[in-house]
């Protein structure tokens, strides 16, 4: 799993599956989501998302790994 902040862009992308291809985009309210031809969820795009936290979205990143 990679996450990046684009500032210039102001766009945040949780990518799931590196160097797999993007079969269908679906767009909601701002929030791209990416899907495979298999439907497993490639990556989530949010557009303007300094528009929808309210503080610095490099801030906001708090990363958990629960292992049983």
């Amino acid at each position: 799993m990679r996450v990046e902040y684009d500032p210039k862009h102001d766009l945040m992308n949780i990518e799931f599956l590196s160097g797999v291809g993007v079969a269908e985009s679906v767009e909601i309210d701002g929030i791209v989501f990416d899907y495979d031809t298999d439907r497993r969820i490639v990556s989530i795009e949010i557009l303007d998302v300094s528009k929808r936290i309210t503080r610095s979205p490099l801030d906001q990143v708090d990363f958990a790994v629960t292992r049983e």
